[in-house]
């Protein structure tokens, strides 16, 4: 149980990561990128690996020209240590170029799980990478071979496809490949399948990590089956499947036996028939899984089953091994705890932009001025655009209910926590043709599950429905909760949780925002790249 305790080890892993910008930038596909913000001059960026309970200590050094950073280190709980999350505008103020700042964190879970800048949409330009934390398992194997990243990836810069968003349609465009590990052949049939090698009659334990910006997808191994060990961070009695689905920021490490013929076999990603979740240019997503003794240049010759279509729904039928349960008589459902989710349209300087708000707000930060920074000078009096909503007392469960009330379905992702997933609304095959399912205590309460539910970090709210999560109030800071699409975050589609607020001045080194707030306050004033959009 990784939230009683964790092992000190004394051991410290140390990392430097260096920004840097590159114009027509050459990928793994073989195609170049017309701006590429890559970690150490390589895409994904370094693996971060460590055993439970190490200390994390990177020190990252901004390269970029015009661009601000900060680097958020997804789902890592970080009790009381909030101003190492990695949120600019909540915890900090932005790196920006030419500083340094050294993040220090403990490894406090155990499991896999990725990196990323939070600086407006930027990890879509490269600025990404994976993290092992090796521990505890709740099935045995006998090789681990290892994070494996799957993301979407786009030829245009990140801010000019933000920018492009706008109605009509105002919708995403659809990625133009998608990588595995940094590796895929292109449309143009250059590129080249990343390969994972397998040994006979071995059980291999695979860390499944979506980093993508807005493909979500289901994975699926042809001819094998596919046993789930753990969910986000969570460690979950072990289920055995034939595909998995995987919302933005969603992991599961998995085990797989090799005991088929010894050869070539697709592992496929299948998107949504729908396309509410994402949508992809390249025609078949696929890396090869080649066992030892099989040829390293033939291609597999069975492509496989088609999975069954996800409808943009994540699995919440299994069971974590550490029970975690809330209580079924402090739940209500009242507007206090609401959170209506919808879009609007609106004029900012003279441009049609798409907004997406929750209780009728879009969050919209200051970058030089993160949320610890008033709390650091005792002052409470938050703009309305930062989008606060405060969890006072300690160490009690919250609960929300949330309610999407249009029909896109979304990757809703909570900082310094997991969630337990309480219930939610069905997933329907054409959520537009509905209207919206709001939660009815009437028919839906009986539906929660409060012993021990599926619990993880990252889960989807369903369009047109709604999705109900509980957190325990024993990690003072100001957490973010927010869509994992990078193009809606951008847009609005967030909030912070301010959690025991009177508790963070006395858990939380509030002076560690300085100096890298003076640094970026001064380089801002005099930059002629201002901020447009959520800048998270």
């Amino acid at each position: 149980d990784y939230e009683d305790s964790f092992p000190a080890t004394g051991v410290v892993r140390n990392y430097n990561f260096v920004l840097t910008e590159h114009d027509n930038w050459v990928g793994g596909d073989g195609l170049p990128k017309k701006k590429a913000m890559l970690i150490n001059g390589q895409f994904p960026g370094p693996t971060i690996r460590a055993d439970w309970g190490d200390t994390i200590r990177v020190t990252v050094t901004n390269n970029l020209l015009v661009n601000g950073s900060s680097i958020h280190w997804h789902g890592i709980r970080m009790a009381s240590n909030n101003v190492n999350d990695g949120a600019n505008g909540i915890t900090e103020c932005p790196i920006p170029p030419g500083a340094t700042k050294v993040y220090t964190f403990r490894a406090e879970q155990y499991g896999s799980s990725w990196y990323h800048s939070h600086f407006s949409s930027q990890y879509a330009n490269g600025v990404v990478g994976t993290i092992q934390i090796d521990g505890p398992a709740s099935l045995p194997y006998d090789e681990d071979l290892g994070v494996f990243p799957i993301t979407d990836w786009y030829y245009g810069a990140a801010d000019e496809i933000q920018h492009s968003l706008i109605p009509p349609p105002g919708a995403a465009p659809p990625s133009q490949n998608v990588l595995f590990n940094g590796s895929h052949v292109n449309a143009q049939g250059g590129g080249s399948y990343y390969r994972v090698k397998l040994k006979p009659n071995k059980r291999h334990r695979l860390r499944i990590i979506n980093t993508s910006v807005d493909n979500t997808f289901t994975v699926s191994l042809v001819n094998h089956q596919l046993t789930v060990i753990q969910a986000d961070f969570v460690p979950v009695n072990a289920f055995t499947t034939s595909s998995l689905f995987l919302a933005v920021g969603q992991r599961y490490d998995v085990t797989i036996d090799a005991n088929a013929s010894v050869g070539n076999y697709w592992f496929n990603v299948t998107l949504a028939a729908s396309g509410l979740c994402g949508v992809t240019e390249i025609p078949f997503p696929a890396a090869i899984f080649q066992y030892d003794g099989a040829s390293s240049t033939a291609l597999p010759t069975t492509t496989g089953t088609t999975p069954p279509d996800s409808r943009c729904e994540d699995n919440t039928s299994f069971t974590p091994v550490v029970t975690r349960s809330a209580p079924a008589a402090s739940f209500t459902a009242t507007p206090a705890n609401d959170l209506d989710v919808n879009l609007a349209v609106e004029t900012w300087e003279g441009q049609q932009r798409v907004y997406w708000k929750v209780q009728g707000q879009d969050m919209n930060i200051t970058w030089d001025e993160p949320t610890l920074e008033y709390l650091a000078k005792g002052n409470t009096n938050f703009p309305d655009r930062y989008n606060v909503f405060e969890v006072p007392q300690a160490n009690q469960w919250s609960f929300w209910v949330v309610e999407n009330l249009l029909g896109l379905p979304h990757p809703m992702h909570l900082h310094g926590h997991d969630f337990l997933i309480l219930g939610r609304s069905p997933a329907v095959a054409d959520p537009f043709s509905i209207t919206p399912r709001r939660f009815n205590a009437a028919t839906d309460l009986a539906s929660l599950k409060f012993t021990n539910p599926a619990r993880r970090d990252t889960t989807m709210l369903p369009g047109n429905g709604w999705l109900v999560v509980a957190f325990r109030s024993d990690n003072p800071g100001a957490w973010l909760f927010h869509c994992h699409i990078a193009w809606h975050v951008s847009q609005g589609l967030s909030i912070q949780f301010i959690e025991r607020i009177q508790d963070i001045p006395q858990t939380v080194p509030l002076n560690s925002i300085e100096p890298i707030c003076s640094q970026w306050t001064t380089y801002y004033n005099n930059s002629p790249f201002k901020q447009f959009d959520s800048g998270l």
